[in-house]
């Protein structure tokens, strides 16, 4: 499912109810190698399959269960897909199978499918398993005219069951498949890369030590490069981009001077695919012989293994395998003869159809440019998300000499206003250190505009924000004070300090901030200067961006609390538990914390209820636990309304499901507002700041006349967002009248179009817009080279 266009006229709506699955069987398998997201995917095939009224099975042990038959397609119901969505790995197997790839394989295949009518099919795996899904496709009609002659089926049998159809999702740690951003599994490797990294950076720190971490990604090297940006390694080996010839020594000696600058870790990062330039493998041991030999530095080696493929999904694979499924099963039921085999991919914030084909041709380009040693087109060809992290990275890691940078008489000063959140220490490192590249003064300010009014400002050097993406909460300081109050003083401040221009990293506040600023403009010269807000918040509330700085580290906290205290009471009787998120008056942590929770049912201020929503919530949730379901959940956004409050909804479901389940209550609190970024958080907090200090140096020189900066247009006071598919600078100007100042929120917020997708997981009939569904697009080569669209990780 897509993200949100302008909302359409109630004519122009098209709902899937038009797009029944009466008569129709859809199979779902998962492939190749496992990844954590998958059991979402699968729960997503099942549920929206039966939703609309089609047969669903499960093909236990990929293709091997569909060769072998028997048990191994089994029909699904809506309980057999209850409590998977927390489960890593596939809970319907996944094995490798040889006799799929022969002929004789797949005819058994055929003849198992036709047996029980199925003709529609999900693959979920890497790109192997759906290029024998397409070639399965291909030889469909042959297959059925052999088991015909054989007498294994009826001519009626060959008409009912002439076309199949197939979709693939993507499920791969590696994220080595063109034509998505993201596949199902690598952020959930990301996190886990992450959290050793975290813990390995503790003990390092306390023996002045160097690491080498050893990750997958045998042919492609996402985990390796974006885990390098997560963390702020100080080296990173892939198998797209071999390092020069003589990095031996160049590697040694940025060790060296990381290691004079006081930093008492070092950090290096490598695929296990990582190469030369003459092809020849660089592997951790022969990394830490060299720092060893060359350097006499305390080195270990750490290889990360199938710990990167274990544990629970993260709330972003929940989620993104969510809404593919959804978008797999409306794939199969639009699908006619012409259409070819699709795959469901994410491009920034919006789900996309492709042909599975094409996709195929150019993960297979990738690898024969990387074995012909083309390896700049190798990276292209991997699409703008890998061009970008490695770009960002590279902007980032590498200290230039002073000779060396641009001269810039500018100074750009950073500050963080309104709440705390993870990933804004992230993004002022990469503001930081991007702005000492372009040439600029960088200057801190502590305590954001309070801070600022104050002259709690000095000059911030690129040694002094190492080791910022991995720390949560804000280390700059943030008050939620708007500048209103002391624009004279803020202005004499920015006279002092000849500020030149402005990055403010924040959430309402920071937007509210920088249209008082812009206003200020007519009485205040000194606020005529480029300035650029990021959005970073937990609650996702501000206007002109899909998503904010710190929103996913909130997420996960509150799916990992989910999943606990739905364990909690394991073995107890039936029980539903009631929990209250934050997010002021903006639902999205209910909503989108629900999605990935398996919730059944989410209050939020923007979608009103009433009690009767209320008694027909609890009546349903009643005949649920009536078979074999055993937990219930019920998320509540702090401020969905004044009087229908957590505790009330927590009394009525406790009196009217008496005799069927108990119920708990849970207030989650600032523990969504603490602890360590997520990869997320951190490569997104690090990239869209580094997007934005080139917008802002770039603004400098457009508005540097007569020997002083004076930019007073609309477009040179922006808040950089996600938009669907890109990232774009957008003036807060206009942004205004896309708020509601009153309860905080902007009018309009594209995740609600989720809230249909979340009911009908949950079992409620509801319509549901397809408009703004995934449409059959084609994979596109090269990116534009200065395009202004990012991808969102």
């Amino acid at each position: 499912m897509a993200a949100a266009a302008a909302p359409k006229r109630q004519d122009t709506k098209k709902f899937f109810e038009n797009l029944s699955g009466a008569g129709k069987s859809i199979a779902v398998l998962t492939s190749g190698g496992d990844a954590q997201g998958m059991n979402a995917a699968v729960r997503a095939v099942v549920r929206m399959g039966i939703y609309v009224g089609a047969k669903v099975y499960f093909i236990h042990e990929g293709y091997q269960g569909m060769v072998d038959g028997g048990d191994n397609i089994e029909e699904a119901s809506w309980e057999s897909v209850s409590s998977m969505l927390q489960v890593g790995g596939t809970v319907i197997g996944s094995a490798r199978c040889k006799e799929f790839r022969t002929h004789e394989g797949r005819l058994k295949a055929a003849h198992n499918l036709v047996e029980r009518g199925i003709t529609n099919l999900c693959v979920i795996g890497g790109d192997g398993s759906l290029t024998g899904a397409n070639l399965f496709r291909e030889e469909w009609s042959s297959l059925l005219d052999e088991l015909l002659q054989k007498g294994l089926i009826s001519k009626e049998a060959v008409r009912s069951n002439s076309e199949l159809h197939i979709v693939g999702m993507v499920g791969s740690i590696d994220n080595d498949f063109c034509g998505t951003d993201m596949t199902i599994g690598t952020d959930s490797a990301l996190h886990r890369i992450i959290e050793v990294v975290d813990a390995i950076m503790t003990t390092a720190q306390s023996h002045q030590r160097t690491f080498v971490l050893e990750v997958m990604g045998r042919h492609c090297g996402y985990l390796a490069m974006v885990s390098a940006l997560a963390c702020g390694a100080d080296w990173v080996f892939i198998p797209e981009m071999p390092p020069e010839d003589g990095w031996e020594d160049n590697m040694c000696q940025k060790l060296s001077e990381n290691r004079a600058d006081k930093k008492r870790l070092n950090i290096i990062i490598v695929a296990e695919g990582a190469i030369d330039h003459h092809n020849k493998p660089i592997t951790p041991d022969y990394i830490k012989e060299l720092v060893v030999r060359c350097l006499g530095f305390d080195t270990r080696v750490t290889i990360l293994g199938h710990v990167q493929r274990g544990g629970t999904p993260s709330a972003f694979d929940r989620i993104l395998a969510s809404r593919m499924g959804v978008e797999a099963v409306l794939a199969l039921l639009e699908a006619s003869a012409s259409t070819p085999a699709c795959v469901v991919s994410l491009v920034g914030n919006q789900a996309v159809r492709l042909p599975l084909m094409e996709c195929v041709q150019m993960t297979q380009e990738v690898q024969k440019a990387m074995d012909e040693k083309r390896f700049e087109e190798a990276v292209r060809l991997r699409g703008r998300s890998f061009e970008n992290n490695l770009s960002t990275y590279r902007l980032l890691s590498y200290r230039k000499a002073d000779s060396e940078l641009p001269h810039s008489s500018f100074n750009v000063a950073v500050l963080n206003v309104g709440a705390p959140a993870a990933g804004m220490n992230a993004a002022v490192r990469s503001a930081v250190r991007v702005g000492i590249t372009e040439g600029h003064k960088m200057f801190a300010v502590s305590d954001g505009f309070e801070g600022f009014s104050k002259g709690q400002i000095k000059e911030i050097k690129w040694g002094d924000v190492g080791g910022w993406t991995g720390q949560g909460g804000s280390l700059l300081g943030t008050k939620r004070t708007l500048p209103g109050k002391h624009l004279d003083k803020i202005a004499e401040q920015m006279k002092i300090h000849n500020i030149n221009a402005l990055l403010v990293i924040g959430g309402f506040e920071a937007f509210e901030s920088l249209l008082q600023l812009y206003e200020a403009r007519a009485n205040y010269e000194e606020f005529c200067v480029p300035m650029c807000m990021l959005p970073a918040t937990i609650s996702n509330n501000v206007p002109g961006t899909d998503l904010s700085i710190g929103a996913d580290t909130s997420l996960n906290a509150i799916v990992e609390t989910c999943d606990r205290i739905k364990q909690s009471a394991s073995g107890t009787k039936r029980r539903v538990f009631i929990i209250e998120t934050m997010g002021g008056y903006c639902g999205y942590l209910a909503t989108v914390g629900g999605l990935a929770a398996g919730a059944d049912a989410v209050y939020i201020y923007e979608e009103p209820f009433d009690i009767r929503d209320l008694q027909a919530n609890v009546e349903h949730l009643t005949e649920k636990m009536k078979t074999s379901i055993q937990r219930g959940l019920v998320l509540r956004n702090e401020n969905s309304n004044e009087n229908f409050t957590t505790d009330f909804i927590y009394q009525l479901y406790s009196e009217e499901g008496r005799g069927v389940f108990d119920c708990r209550k849970n207030i989650l609190g600032h523990m969504q507002q603490g602890g360590a970024p997520s990869p997320f958080d951190r490569n997104f907090g690090t990239k869209i700041s580094a997007k934005a200090m080139q917008w802002i140096t770039r603004t400098l020189k457009e508005s540097f006349k007569g020997g002083r900066v004076f930019a007073n247009s609309e477009d040179t006071a922006c808040l950089l967002g996600m938009r669907r598919r890109a990232l774009v600078f957008q003036p807060v100007a206009e942004l205004r009248d896309e708020t509601d100042f009153v309860h905080r929120i902007p009018k309009e917020q594209w995740w609600l179009k989720l809230r249909p997708l979340m009911k009908i997981l949950a079992k409620y009939k509801t319509s549901y817009d397809v408009s703004d569904s995934g449409q059959l697009e084609h994979v596109t080569r090269f990116q534009p080279k200065d395009s202004n669209s990012s991808s969102a990780i």
